[in-house]
Formats: C-alpha cells, sequence, structure tokens
C-alpha cells in the first residue's frame, strides 16, 4: 500500500555505515530519522525483522511487544525464525526452531550457522536477495542487526545492507497502523496491512 511515488532504479543508496558507538551498528546515512526519504526505491528490498506479536516482553525496556505499526514499503520477516537470537535483556525470548542454527561468540559476530531444513538456503535466498540492497528495521536495532551480521556471514555485500535501526522511535510521514485500539484501550489487530512473508517451519522438511 505504498502512499509515495518510487523512486528512479537509478537512485544512489550511500554505502552502508555502521554507527561505531552503537551497540546494535545503526546505520549513520539510513535510519529512521532519514528513512523517508530512501523509501519507495526500485530495487531495493524494505524488511521488518520482528515479529507481529513477539514473545518478548520488550516493554520490559521501554519498547512494544506487538508490532502496532510498521514503515510503509516495508515486508514483515521475524529474525528469530530465519535464525539463533542472541542473548536479549527481557523475558520471554522466543526460543523455537529457526531456519539456521547460528552460533554467537562474545564479540556478538557469528562463528558458525548451519540450515535446519532442506529448505533454509532457498528462502533466505527468496527472503533477502542477495544483488538487492537490503534496508532493515526492527524495535531497538537489536534483531536488525543480528540479521545483517548473518547475512554478512552467509556471504552477502555488507556495504548494500543496512540496519536502520529503531522502529520504535520513527516519528516520519508513512506510518502504517497495524493495531488501532477502542476508547476502552482493546486492541483492534489490522494484520491485513502487515505485507506479512509467512514461513511455516512445520511444512518445511528438516535435515536429519
Amino acid at each position: 500500500m505504498n502512499n509515495f511515488d518510487e523512486m528512479s532504479e537509478s537512485f544512489n543508496l550511500p554505502k552502508a555505515q555502521p554507527c561505531k558507538t552503537d551497540m546494535f551498528g545503526i546505520d549513520e546515512n539510513i535510519n529512521v530519522d532519514t528513512i523517508d526519504k530512501y523509501l519507495g526505491v526500485n530495487g531495493v528490498a524494505y524488511r521488518d525483522v520482528r515479529f507481529i506479536i513477539d514473545t518478548a516482553k520488550w516493554e520490559q525496556i521501554g519498547g512494544d511487544q506487538n508490532l502496532s505499526f510498521k514503515i510503509d514499503g516495508f515486508k514483515v520477516i521475524p529474525w528469530p525464525l530465519i535464525g539463533t537470537l542472541q542473548h536479549i535483556p527481557v523475558d520471554g525470548a522466543y526460543d523455537g526452531n529457526s531456519l539456521f542454527t547460528v552460533e554467537w561468540d562474545e564479540d556478538g559476530k557469528v562463528a558458525d550457522a548451519y540450515p535446519n531444513y532442506e529448505e533454509s538456503e532457498e528462502i533466505l535466498d527468496d527472503v533477502f536477495p542477495m544483488d538487492q540492497p537490503i534496508i532493515l528495521v526492527c524495535g531497538g536495532g537489536g534483531y536488525a542487526g543480528m540479521t545483517r551480521e548473518f547475512l554478512g556471514y552467509m556471504g552477502y555485500d555488507l556495504d548494500k545492507i543496512y540496519n536502520a535501526g529503531a522502529g520504535w522511535n520513527y516519528h516520519g510521514n508513512h506510518r502504517v497502523d497495524l493495531i488501532e485500539y477502542t476508547e476502552d484501550g482493546d486492541p483492534i489487530f489490522k494484520l491485513w496491512r502487515a505485507d506479512e512473508i509467512q514461513i511455516n517451519l512445520d511444512q518445511l522438511t528438516p535435515i536429519e
């Protein structure tokens, strides 16, 4: 439901430049403060790597457990279904199955990764096209940072992968509400707006 004119394919994105002082490596140039001017670029894959409803209690650190809104043009695909989480500082973090088992070292880098399903690599290629720039967003920057680090390990060009960071802090002009609330505070879910990429792990073929 893009509400903006698509930009020309000739529009050049700046080289990815993770902030060295940010714990998640949110990009210096493309982040939630600047993202509006980088939306609608032909040939760019926009991915919001949050669950629509997360088990992690992000409200413990001032976040939102529900994906109450997203940025227009982003497809939703939860990172925890792609790969193993690093430790996160809230209760209830997802600990179920994922397409890949990812082993993290003490510096937050991928030490090893291997597929859990015969379809894992094909899904990764479809969801995160290797030949396109990829702009990632999540709630606070952590899921997006893990995704970017993993994609780099898998051979992607990190110059073209951007951690746009903390969607919770987005105040631009392309907000798409996925959850609205009644006067009594009851949620009304409008999840057809999410443009979610569906992955049902139960339908895949485990690698023995």
